[in-house]
């Protein structure tokens, strides 16, 4: 909880005890009155006329919380500054309320513990407005004042009353807290003067952050006596004092992240010896026995620890950490009631389901006696139509005997047709078969034409080759004619037996040619077989369907007409026509 929500706790119960009338505004000669003690006790300079003119356009009725509050925030608590004495400041904001609300007569505690009450009060509550105090937090405080009284915690006695505080509300204001602890509904058996010690020692605890406090001796710096002190620990100090009166201060041990406490051995005719090392001093303290020692080195280390870790009071902390487990509990459990709500939706959802489908069925029992009625009395008729139907089954059954006797001859008739229809359907496989062979003797008689014609294409650029060199021979002088024309002789012979060769090839193209045209006829004859088969099959209804021949590719032609070879013939005469050629060669 930061500073200014601490101030603004203090300040809403001085606003809310100036609200004579109860209707949430207080006039502004009372604001006045309020906000020049807020100045004075937190030393800030006070403006009279700012509140004049932060309020000009206003009318000259009272102001509300909400109208001041923009005020207090700008010209107060923006100004702050945490170098004044917070007790002095509770003590004014204490003043304007008490009186109002606290009967101090029916009270076993002094005003002075009714207004460290109050304190602690604003401390433990939530923060929000009107200021309340949940259960959890009064029963935190009831324990602490409890222990610090030295009684014992009675669980049952703190359920029996929540029992009784929640069946009218879950939560107390400041003036309830004071008055259950000031009529001694929880410190039955205690004394007035223990009361106001528990306390005390439970207002220095969470208010004036004071986490352990008693006797002990100090040795002085400069005249090395040892003085017998009252020591005061804080999160951030220690303070020690002539009496536990705290009348008079004699000084400060600041603790910071580096400072430390280490035991020390007895020296001095003292005991029980530990030093704290500051960073500005070191302080050497005698406690009365071991177990106050330990506990005194244990609380400095503790709060070492934190400053290291810049974590607050514990008390602090735990505050905290119980609002934080609070608003998880709240968010919890307005999730479960949202799931309540839900499954409460849904089960009057089917609550209504169930009673339209009752409707339903009953509806449908109804309706199935009427039929069963309506059953009844069509069942006499149906017996009687189904005597007749019997009847005329017996009739329609004789019938459909010899309509059987009938179909099993067509039936006979019709398997004899098919198996004369397979056998037709095996022969024109047959003559599928020769068709494929046919076309396969075709197909290898065009890559060998295709092959020679290739072959031709090679010669007829030899002898352009040829006839090219010969017109650049021509060409040259008349010196090298004599030479180039016997060369020109030798070519000539090689043409003469190239346009031999040539006339070789001519003759096994036209025994190609021959060999095709027999293929042709021979592919023909196959093609007419299967027509003459394809019009029979037709004639039988149809029942099976041929297979097509192929489209039939166009035979490559040369310059001399169509070419056909077969592979062999082919690859023989590529080998002769390859030793031609290196006869040639070696010739030239």
């Amino acid at each position: 909880m930061t500073l200014r929500d601490e101030l603004l706790k203090s300040i809403w119960h001085a606003f809310t005890a100036l609200d004579v009338d109860k209707c949430g505004k207080v006039s502004k000669s009372q604001l006045k009155v309020l906000s020049h003690n807020l100045c004075t006790v937190m030393k800030i300079p006070h403006d009279p006329v700012a509140l004049e003119e932060h309020f000009k356009d206003d009318d000259e009725g009272p102001v509300s919380n909400q109208g001041y509050m923009p005020y207090l925030n700008k010209f107060i608590l923006d100004k702050v500054t945490d170098n004044f004495d917070r007790q002095d400041f509770n003590k004014m904001c204490w003043t304007l309320c008490y009186r109002k609300n606290l009967q101090q007569s029916q009270l076993l505690i002094s005003n002075d513990d009714a207004f460290k009450i109050w304190c602690i009060f604003n401390f433990l509550s939530e923060d929000r407005y009107p200021l309340i105090m949940v259960t959890e937090e009064i029963e935190y405080f009831l324990r602490k004042l409890t222990e610090a009284m030295g009684g014992s915690w009675v669980e049952e006695r703190f359920e029996d009353y929540k029992l009784q505080l929640n069946s009218k509300q879950q939560c107390l204001n400041v003036w309830e807290i004071i008055s259950l602890v000031g009529t001694g509904h929880f410190s039955k058996g205690m004394d007035r003067q223990t009361l106001s010690m528990g306390i005390s020692e439970v207002y220095q605890e969470l208010i004036l952050d004071v986490l352990k406090q008693g006797y002990m001796m100090k040795k002085g710096h400069k005249r090395k006596n040892w003085t017998e002190r009252w020591f005061m620990l804080k999160p951030n100090s220690i303070s020690y004092y002539v009496g536990e009166d705290l009348a008079e201060k004699k000084g400060d041990i600041l603790l910071d992240g580096n400072c430390s406490v280490e035991p020390l051995q007895d020296k001095e005719g003292k005991k029980c010896l530990f030093i704290i090392k500051s960073s500005q001093k070191s302080f050497e303290i005698s406690a009365s026995d071991k177990k106050k020692k330990q506990e005194w080195i244990q609380a400095i280390q503790n709060c070492v620890g934190l400053l290291r870790q810049g974590r607050p009071a514990p008390h602090c902390e735990a505050r905290q950490k119980r609002r934080e487990l609070r608003l998880k509990q709240q968010a919890e459990q307005e999730e479960l009631e949202l799931r309540m709500r839900e499954l409460q939706t849904a089960n009057e959802v089917k609550q209504q389901e169930l009673e339209n489908m009752r409707k339903a069925l009953e509806e449908a029992a109804s309706y199935a006696a009427e039929e069963e009625k309506r059953r009844l009395l069509t069942q006499t008729e149906l017996q009687d139509r189904y005597k007749m139907d019997l009847e005329r089954e017996k009739m329609v059954r004789q019938q459909m005997e010899e309509q059987v006797a009938k179909k099993s001859t067509e039936l006979e008739q019709y398997l004899q047709r098919v198996r004369e229809l397979e056998d037709m359907y095996r022969k024109l496989e047959d003559a599928l078969d020769d068709e494929k062979r046919a076309r396969q003797d075709e197909e290898a008689v065009r890559r060998l034409q295709a092959r020679l014609l290739e072959e031709e294409a090679t010669k007829r650029a030899e002898l352009e080759q040829i006839h090219l060199r010969q017109q650049r021979a021509i060409s040259k002088t008349e010196a090298e004619k004599q030479e180039l024309e016997k060369e020109r002789l030798v070519k000539e012979s090689a043409l003469q037996a190239a346009m031999e060769q040539l006339e070789q090839l001519e003759l096994e193209r036209q025994g190609a040619l021959q060999q095709y045209q027999t293929v042709m006829q021979k592919l023909e004859d196959a093609t007419n077989n299967t027509k003459s088969w394809k019009h029979k099959v037709a004639e039988h209804e149809g029942l099976l369907r041929l297979i097509q021949p192929g489209s039939k590719a166009q035979p490559m032609i040369n310059n001399w007409g169509i070419a056909s070879f077969s592979e062999g013939e082919l690859s023989l005469r590529e080998k002769q026509w390859q030793e031609r050629k290196n006869q040639v060669t070696q010739a030239q």
